[in-house]
């Protein structure tokens, strides 16, 4: 078996490499053939979800950094 490595980037998206199979809320597969990396993304604005497309960049995403009080 491959090795697999999840990695969240600091205020972007969680960064995959390797073999996975990656299942959607309902368990059905999403596509990732081919792809040796992809990124996953957190922010909520991308537009090609669950995939990152860099809205996070734009979006001025922090998620390290806590809510107002």
């Amino acid at each position: 078996m491959a090795d697999v490595t999840i990695q969240v980037m600091p205020n972007g998206p969680v960064r995959v490499q390797g073999n996975v199979l990656l299942l959607d809320a309902k368990g059905q597969p999403i596509s990732v053939e081919g792809k040796l990396a992809f990124a996953l993304c957190r922010c909520g604005a991308s537009k090609s979800k669950p995939f990152c497309d860099g809205s996070h960049k734009g979006a001025n995403f922090r998620p390290d950094t806590p809510p107002p009080a």
